[in-house]
């Protein structure tokens, strides 16, 4: 099998987390003999080469952040340039975002089940998962075990060509947090990653409180 990857994140490849749970997904991939060709729709001009190969490919992966429960609008805008297929073709998403647990990110999940029938695809499951925003902050060892996991992944869909199967529905993790973890959780993120979120910021370059609000 060969399966054309898109990497549906509007940042470029240096900075984007997708690209690095791609990363580890296609080694899954290969090591069970399936092929594959990846471009990202940050690069622009790479928008006809996606096409071209959108048209070709009848095995397709569209990967991408979910953003506050939409997709990315660059994602969006390549879409819309796109023709609807009518050769069969199946049609894979990885999801992935910041917010753990899983019904965060089941919205998402439903809009790509009919965004594949509007591409005149076959929809062969979304495979989900949460908890990834500190992927290209943290050290290596930390990286890897997040995304590490996504090599099975990439196996999984070797053997069954989508995302299916019960072992993709476990791989979200839970579903949402019991009470006692939902407010362990509230205050780490008034108080120690709130932190980090300012030191990352102060690093960036930022000058204004996270919390700023210049329009109120």
């Amino acid at each position: 099998m060969h399966v054309l990857i898109i990497n549906g994140s509007p940042r470029v490849k240096e900075y984007s987390n997708t690209d690095k749970i791609i990363a580890r997904f296609t080694e899954g991939l290969a090591e069970n003999g399936t092929t594959f060709e990846q471009y990202e729709i940050s690069d622009r001009k790479q928008w006809d080469t996606i096409r071209d190969a959108f048209y070709k490919n009848t095995d397709i992966i569209i990967a991408l952040p979910l953003y506050v429960e939409c997709i990315p609008g660059l994602l969006m805008e390549f879409l819309e340039t796109l023709t609807p297929k009518t050769d069969g073709t199946r049609l894979s998403f990885i999801l992935q975002s910041g917010f753990a647990e899983g019904i965060q990110l089941r919205c998402g999940e439903t809009y790509l089940e009919k965004l594949a029938s509007y591409l005149g695809c076959t929809y062969m499951g979304t495979l989900v998962k949460g908890d990834n925003f500190g992927i290209r902050f943290v050290g290596a060892e930390t990286r890897e075990k997040i995304t590490g996991q996504y090599m099975q992944m990439g196996c999984e869909y070797a053997r069954n060509g989508g995302f299916t199967s019960e072992e993709c529905r476990k791989f979200t993790g839970p579903e949402i947090f019991p009470a006692p973890v939902r407010l362990l959780v509230g205050l780490m993120f008034r108080t120690a990653a709130k932190k980090n979120f300012i030191k990352v910021a102060k690093e960036w370059g930022c000058t204004k409180p996270l919390d700023y609000r210049p329009y109120q």
